[in-house]
């Protein structure tokens, strides 16, 4: 495992460890892992087919003691500060697209938060204009 992440490995492990929070990686998540990484300009110089050995990597950690809070803290390390509500927005996206999160995915979502000391107010509109694309009739 390399010892720093870079930004683009920060974000996807990110969006990686709230799909696993529930130990089910559904077929919905991985496809909006890929959409998002082909679509997004913050992604813009990835190589996508890099993403499932990423995901191996960030399965590997969540399994040691202390792999979440490790990777919270090599995230936040690789990220600035301007990405840390982009990250947040994207570990978002991630557990909305399956229009219901578990408890596991709402407890990583609120470290992360608190990891990135994110403004309560942004954590809440970034949170509703999810729920709110998400939505069905």
């Amino acid at each position: 495992m390399p010892k720093t992440f870079s930004a683009h490995e920060a974000l996807l492990h990110l969006m990686i460890t709230v799909s696993m929070a529930d130990r089910t990686v559904t077929e919905k998540e991985i496809g909006e892992i890929g959409l998002l990484v082909d679509t997004l300009p913050v992604f813009e110089g990835f190589d996508r087919e890099r993403v499932p050995a990423l995901a191996d990597e960030t399965a590997k950690m969540l399994d040691t003691n202390g792999g979440i809070d490790r990777i919270l803290r090599k995230a936040k390390d690789a990220l600035p500060e301007k990405l840390y509500e982009t990250a947040y927005a994207l570990a978002i996206e991630i557990s909305a697209v399956d229009l219901a999160a578990g408890q596991e995915e709402l407890r990583f979502l609120e470290m992360l938060r608190d990891s990135f000391d994110l403004d309560p107010l942004v954590s809440a509109a970034i949170e509703r204009s999810a729920r709110v694309r998400y939505r069905k009739m």
